[in-house]
């Protein structure tokens, strides 16, 4: 069995633009943490390789400071590391994949062309390719691996959910046709979970640190187990912090809102609350001042609609005017104020369909 660990898109020295500096600040530290929780990962899996699928950096002009740090940490892990480029970390002249002094367990694929490494104590090779510049075109078309018993996998940077696209577009077909037991690729940043092509096993881990609301929910790296009998994969969260949208009705209430639907731990997340539905406006300022100390980073939009008269129509002699009259006689009759907002909500939700439109309340 071969234990692997597979990252990609760590995306370091990002600037975090869209929180203040000092959030920015602390978001940088954690990822250069980030790097300790990957070799602890590794270390713990008793993992024989580490596939980083480029991107590391965020610019191909990364800080001399986090060279360092992911070079110590890469110095860390008792697995052989193996890293593509990607098109943000291209190999440009100067690139710190290329000048720095990595240590002896890092390989870096340093041609467009797939290139491997050969590990007999485990039957194994490890192709790659990386980035030459910011673009590149198909790296995988027309390799295969060779049918010689030896286990296959390769590490890779590139983008299959665009075939024109100018960041290595990788076909499910190209993926088959690899003949490789499993391909490690970066790029896309949504963990994929296991996919198949053929014999062929392969996944992209996602971001391992989400930096936007383009970002959501958990994020992590794979562990990976390849067998006899296949290929098994595990996600780990490795990111102390998350972004989420939350979109919430706002209602006569917008704060009762919220907090009825909030998880219960939420300080150390990044949220965008969206307050929705029919409703009279609401005082965003005043809802930041309650909620922020709940978050991490917070904004609030506001894209609640006026309210609507709720009997508007009922006296029209159509469809919708004898359902909404039908309603309003039992709202006046209603024995309690339950009752009554059983049968507002019924207008409201019952004139809508009539009018072919959608409503949150």
């Amino acid at each position: 069995m071969i234990r692997f660990l597979h990252a990609a898109d760590l995306h370091l020295d990002s600037p975090f633009a869209s929180l203040t500096p000092a959030q920015a600040a602390i978001r940088r530290k954690e990822q250069l943490e980030l790097l300790q929780s990957l070799t602890d990962a590794a270390n713990a899996h008793e993992c024989d390789l580490v596939l980083l699928s480029g991107d590391l950096f965020d610019a191909d002009d990364a800080y001399p400071e986090t060279v360092q740090a992911l070079s110590r940490a890469l110095a860390g892990m008792r697995a052989e590391v193996f890293l593509a480029p990607g098109n943000h970390d291209y190999l440009a002249p100067g690139s710190a994949y290329l000048t720095h002094d990595w240590p002896e367990n890092v390989h870096i694929f340093t041609e467009q062309s797939a290139g491997y490494c050969e590990l007999p104590e485990i039957n194994c090779r490890v192709w790659g390719a990386g980035f030459t510049c910011a673009h590149s075109g198909p790296l995988l078309d027309g390799f295969s691996a060779p049918e010689d018993g030896v286990i296959d996998l390769m590490v890779l940077h590139g983008d299959a959910m665009n075939a024109e696209s100018t960041y290595n577009p990788i076909t499910k077909r190209q993926i088959e046709h690899s003949n490789l037991n499993y391909l490690a690729l970066g790029h896309i940043h949504q963990a994929s979970g296991l996919l198949r092509a053929g014999k062929t096993a392969y996944a992209w881990p996602g971001c391992a640190m989400g930096r936007g609301f383009d970002e959501l929910g958990e994020k992590g790296a794979y562990f990976g187990r390849l067998e006899e009998s296949g290929c098994r994969l595990d996600f780990l969260p490795l990111s102390k912090r998350r972004y989420e949208i939350l979109r919430v009705a706002a209602g006569d209430d917008a704060l009762a809102a919220v907090m009825a639907a909030l998880p219960e731990d939420t300080q150390n997340d990044i949220y965008r609350i969206i307050f929705t539905g029919e409703s009279e406006p609401v005082d965003v300022r005043a809802l930041y001042t309650s909620l922020r100390a709940r978050f991490f980073g917070l904004t609030l939009r506001d894209e609640t609609t006026p309210r609507r008269n709720l009997w508007a129509g009922c006296e029209d002699d159509t469809l919708q005017g004898l359902f909404l009259r039908a309603l309003k006689s039992r709202y006046d009759t209603a024995q309690s104020e339950e009752e009554r907002q059983t049968v507002a909500l019924a207008a409201r939700y019952g004139a809508a369909a009539l009018e072919e439109r959608t409503v949150e309340l």
